[in-house]
C-alpha cells in the first residue's frame, strides 16, 4: 500500500494517506519531517511565488522556499484567490453512455412525484410557535404506523420581523418544504400576527391538496394542541393510504453536500460521489450540487461543462453574485477553510474546492437554479447556496433532493429533513463514529476497494436506503433545518 498519492501527473506535491514518518520515501523523494494524513509534501523544489500544484490545478503559491520532502501547509503556501473574475465558454461536455436504471421501493404521488419516506411534517410559518411545533410532534407520535415513517417538526427562527429579500427567501424555503414529495402530509402552523401571513403562504404555495396540506393559526382557535391534534389525525389518515412500490432510479433526485473536510475528502469520499453522481445521471436520475463559496478556485472543473451559453452564463452569475455578497458584507472572499479543515490537511480555499467539486463527477451540467427553486432537469444540476452544512442541506432539500450524501472527514451528527447519509473520508473516522457513519470511503484510501467499486458499492447502499433503510441520523431523531439570511432584523 502506497503512503502518498500524487493525484495528477502535473502535480507538485503529494498526499499523504495515513500519518507517515519522516524519511518515508515516495517517488524517491524522502519526508523531511512526519507528514500528517491527508497533509501535503513537496515532490519538488518550490521557489517563494510558485504555484502550488494539485489536481492539476494551482492550489495556491508558496510562500517561502521550500525543498523536496518539506511538509507543504498553511506555515508555507497561500491563496492565489480575490474578488470577481471574467469567463469564457469553452465547452467541454461529455453524456455519459445510458444505463438500465436500478430500482428502489417508493411512494407515487399524486401528479407524478416520487418520496422516498412518507413523513408527516410540521412547518412553522414564524418562530413564535416553534414549541408548539415540537409539542404536538412529540405528542403525537401515536400516529405514526402503517406506512407512515415518521411525524417531524422543522422549528426555524424565522417568518417575522424579516424585510425584502430575507422575508421572500423564508417564505420560498418553507413553501418548498410544504411542497416535498417525501412528506405525505403537511401541517403549515402560524401564529396569526407574523409578517409571514396565512395569505402569503398560499400565494407562494400554490396549488396544493387540502387532503395533504392542512393550516392551523393558533390565536385562532381556544386551544392549539386539540386543534392541532385534529389536523394531525386527518393528516395521518391521508399519508397513511401510501404505500411503497417499485420504481426506477431515473426518478431519484441526490442532494450532493461535504463538511469537515479534511486531505483526503477530494481523494475519497467526494470522488465516489462524483463517479455515483454519473452512473445515476446516465440512469436517467437526478444529482444536484451546491456550497458556491467553495467552488471558489475550482471554476475550471465545472463552468466548460454547462451544458450550454445560457446555463453557462447563470452558472457565471450565480458564482461572481456569491463574490459580490462577501465583499457586499466586507468580507474577505476567500477566507476559508475552516481550523478543522486545516487540521485535516486542506491549506486553501482552492484546496478545499478543488476537492469539494470532485462531488460533480465528469457530466454536463444540465441547469444552474436558485436558492429554494425546484430542480426540473434530469441530470447535474447546481444550487445556488452557501457551504454552511445546516443551511445548504436545508437548500438541497427544498430544491427536491430525496436523499442527500454528505462527505467528511471529521464526521458530524446532524440531518437535514431528508435522509442524509454521511460518508467518511477514512477509515478511522467510520470506525470512530461507527453511529454517524453510513458509509466508509476510506476503503479507496486503504486500497481494499477502487473508486469504480466503492460507487458502485454506493449506489446499492442508496437504492437500499431510499427503499426504507434509515440512516445514521433518522435512527437517532436528528432533523432540523435553517434559512439563509442576508438583511436585517427588525
Amino acid at each position: 500500500m502506497p503512503d502518498f498519492i500524487r493525484i495528477h501527473p502535473d502535480d507538485n506535491v503529494a498526499v499523504a494517506l495515513r500519518a507517515v514518518p519522516a524519511g518515508t520515501v515516495f517517488e524517491g523523494t524522502a519526508a523531511a519531517a512526519d507528514i500528517p494524513q491527508g497533509h501535503k509534501m513537496a515532490l519538488l523544489p518550490l521557489e517563494d511565488g510558485q504555484p502550488v500544484v494539485k489536481y492539476g490545478f494551482s492550489i495556491g503559491h508558496a510562500t517561502a522556499a521550500i525543498a523536496p520532502g518539506e511538509w507543504v501547509h498553511t506555515h508555507n503556501m497561500a491563496t492565489n484567490l480575490s474578488g470577481e473574475m471574467e469567463y469564457i465558454y469553452h465547452p467541454n461536455i461529455r453524456f455519459p453512455e445510458p444505463r438500465t436504471p436500478g430500482t428502489f421501493q417508493g411512494y407515487r404521488r399524486p401528479g407524478g412525484q416520487v418520496g422516498v419516506r412518507n413523513e408527516i411534517w410540521i412547518i412553522p410559518t414564524v418562530g413564535c410557535v416553534n414549541d408548539v411545533a415540537k409539542a404536538l410532534a412529540r405528542e403525537n407520535q401515536d400516529l405514526v404506523s402503517g406506512s407512515i415513517d415518521g411525524l417531524y417538526a422543522f422549528p426555524h427562527p424565522f417568518g417575522c420581523s424579516q424585510t425584502g429579500a430575507d422575508h421572500a427567501q423564508t417564505r420560498k424555503l418553507l413553501a418548498a418544504l410544504a411542497r416535498h414529495p417525501n412528506a405525505g402530509a403537511v401541517l403549515v402552523l402560524g401564529l396569526g400576527c407574523e409578517n409571514l401571513t396565512h395569505q402569503q403562504f398560499l400565494e407562494e404555495l400554490g396549488d396544493y391538496d387540502p387532503a395533504r396540506v392542512k393550516f392551523l393559526i393558533c390565536q385562532e382557535v381556544p386551544d392549539e394542541m386539540a386543534s392541532g391534534r385534529a389536523l394531525l389525525e386527518a393528516c395521518a389518515a391521508y399519508a397513511g393510504s401510501f404505500r411503497r412500490e417499485p420504481v426506477p432510479a431515473s426518478e431519484l433526485v441526490i442532494g450532493m453536500k461535504c463538511g469537515g473536510s479534511d486531505g483526503l475528502s477530494g481523494i475519497t469520499a467526494n470522488p465516489v460521489v462524483g463517479r455515483f453522481s454519473d452512473m445515476l445521471v446516465a440512469q436517467g436520475g437526478s444529482t444536484v450540487l451546491t456550497e458556491v463559496p467553495e467552488m471558489f478556485g475550482a471554476e475550471g472543473f465545472l463552468m466548460n461543462r454547462c451544458a450550454s451559453g445560457e446555463i453557462f452564463r447563470k452558472a457565471v452569475d450565480m458564482i461572481n453574485g456569491f463574490k459580490a455578497y462577501f465583499i457586499r458584507h466586507n468580507e474577505v472572499v476567500y477566507d476559508n477553510p475552516s481550523p478543522g479543515n486545516k487540521q485535516g490537511g486542506i491549506t486553501t480555499l482552492e484546496d478545499k474546492s478543488c476537492g469539494c467539486v470532485q462531488k460533480g463527477g465528469s457530466a454536463p451540467i444540465m441547469d444552474v437554479i436558485g436558492y429554494g427553486d425546484p430542480v426540473v432537469s434530469k441530470g447535474l444540476n447546481m444550487l445556488c447556496g452557501p457551504g454552511n452544512d445546516l443551511v445548504s442541506a436545508t437548500a438541497l432539500t427544498a430544491a427536491g433532493a430525496h436523499l442527500i450524501l454528505f462527505t467528511t472527514g471529521r464526521g458530524t451528527p446532524f440531518g437535514a429533513p431528508a435522509p442524509t447519509m454521511k460518508l467518511s473520508t477514512n477509515t478511522p473516522l467510520a470506525e470512530k463514529k461507527a453511529g454517524w457513519i453510513d458509509f466508509n470511503a476510506g476503503v479507496v484510501a486503504d486500497g481494499s476497494r477502487t473508486l469504480d467499486e466503492a460507487a458502485a458499492d454506493l449506489m446499492e447502499k442508496v437504492l437500499q436506503t431510499a427503499s426504507g433503510e434509515k440512516t445514521k441520523a433518522e435512527e437517532h431523531g436528528f432533523r432540523e433545518i435553517s434559512i439563509f439570511k442576508d438583511g436585517v432584523v427588525l
